[in-house]
């Protein structure tokens, strides 16, 4: 049966109000925000699956590249590609003058397998470093990716109520270039992603698997730890592994050092102050089971938001790496390679901002966190200018966050549905910042 039709009468004032309900002008600004977010949800979570379903490696994001760059351009955007080897960047000018502020999502997968099965999983395998590996969306960058489009799409169409110029930078590589390859934020930086336009002020968000879907989370001051990567080459002597005795193994003296590393954590490291984390990820040594080799090589990161026990912790690792060697006859080597600076939220911009993030999200949404054991190169950004990184829960409602699975893992997950929180908080915080930023 069809529904039944009536006609509708209305007066030119009636007229009037319906298309100033269709048109935004009725509303208020986190209104409009709202109304035009939920309309474009859909077409962010296809945007998630998509790039979920086909992830590719730092600095070889070409695809994804292309995926971001047509939707942008279909907005009306000016575009910029190829800046840091695949970075994508859209310029978005607005009816009044005012700042510069810019939103950035990471696109780069990782070399993880993906183990959950979803009807927008990944089976994609590549090249890394020599090896054939899996390649999955493991820490969440497809949403951020996702987020950010939907907020060029949302704020494109709120640009008469702009002030200023919005520069949305997608960056490649954030989770570390390939071996003797640059990229990721610094080298953003590097090729004048801040200048042209200059920017002065930076948002960015990174989901969080471990905090409930649609929750926003924030610290001030010093948010996410540095990452030094090290690696520490052991040198002993070669022999039968029959008779040890004849040899030095490095092997065993490694096992010590390692040990030592963690010696370091907990009992030389006030942390009240700072986390420290000191992490072994990969050992390489040996030729078969029956021979002591001549050298072992280990290597891994340390994390740590202070940078005197930063230095400190740098210091301490040569002492006990040298002096655990040479205690057995062995020697040994560090060396340190910085990757990313501390995540640093100036407590002023957080303070100024929070109400932003609090009409995104409901007040009983946003909290404040603690610090953060991660690292992001996001951090390269607050170098030059000021800079606020906050998370997105992602962890479906009702899970126990002490049981799901943490990022860089094989059963990460996240849920989608709840990503239009994010792309309301970039839309507030673009559209807050200019009355703000004068006071």
């Amino acid at each position: 049966m069809n529904p039944k039709t009536y006609p509708i009468s209305l007066s030119k004032s009636s007229l009037f109000f319906v298309f100033s309900i269709l048109s935004g002008f009725a509303y208020g600004q986190a209104d409009l925000i709202e109304i035009r977010t939920t309309k474009v949800l859909e077409k962010v979570i296809a945007h998630r699956r998509h790039l979920h379903q086909h992830p590719e490696l730092s600095n070889r994001e070409f695809k994804t590249a292309e995926y971001v760059a047509g939707h942008l351009r279909t907005l009306g955007l000016e575009v910029r590609t190829g800046i840091a080897h695949t970075g994508v960047i859209g310029i978005l000018k607005g009816k009044k003058p005012g700042p510069v502020i810019a939103l950035r999502a990471d696109m780069d997968a990782l070399p993880v397998p993906e183990r959950r099965r979803l009807p927008f999983s990944s089976d994609v395998t590549t090249d890394y470093n020599g090896q054939t590996v899996s390649v999955s969306h493991a820490c969440g960058h497809d949403a951020h990716v996702a987020i950010l489009l939907g907020a060029a799409e949302v704020l494109t169409g709120m640009k008469d109520r702009i002030e200023g110029t919005v520069v949305f930078i997608f960056q490649p590589a954030e989770e570390g270039p390939p071996e003797g390859e640059e990229g990721g934020a610094a080298l953003m930086v590097k090729q004048g992603v801040l200048d042209n336009p200059r920017v002065d002020v930076i948002f960015g968000l990174h989901m969080n698997a471990h905090a409930e879907s649609g929750m926003l989370l924030y610290r001030p001051g010093a948010f996410m730890a540095s990452a030094d990567w090290f690696k520490v080459i052991v040198k002993g002597k070669q022999t039968h592994g029959a008779k040890p005795w004849n040899g030095v193994d490095p092997i065993s003296v490694g096992a010590q050092i390692i040990q030592g590393f963690q010696t370091i954590v907990a009992r030389e490291t006030d942390l009240t102050k700072t986390p420290l984390v000191i992490t072994v990820g990969k050992i390489q040594g040996g030729l078969r089971e029956n021979i002591i080799p001549e050298e072992l090589r280990f290597g891994g990161s340390v994390r740590v938001l202070d940078t005197a026990i930063q230095r400190k912790t740098h210091r301490a690792m040569e002492r006990v790496a040298t002096q655990i060697a040479e205690a057995y006859g062995a020697s040994a080597r560090v060396e340190f390679e910085p990757r990313t600076p501390v995540t640093y939220n100036p407590p002023e911009l957080v303070k100024k901002m929070l109400p932003s993030l609090q009409k995104a999200a409901g007040l009983d949404r946003v909290s404040e966190t603690g610090w953060s054991t991660w690292s992001e190169d996001f951090a390269f950004y607050g170098l030059r200018v000021p800079a606020f990184f906050f998370n997105l829960g992602g962890m479906p409602p009702g899970d126990d966050p002490d049981k799901v699975a943490p990022h860089h893992t094989p059963e990460f997950y996240i849920d989608d549905s709840r990503l239009d929180v994010g792309v309301r908080a970039f839309c507030q915080l673009v559209l807050d910042y200019p009355g703000l930023s004068s006071k």
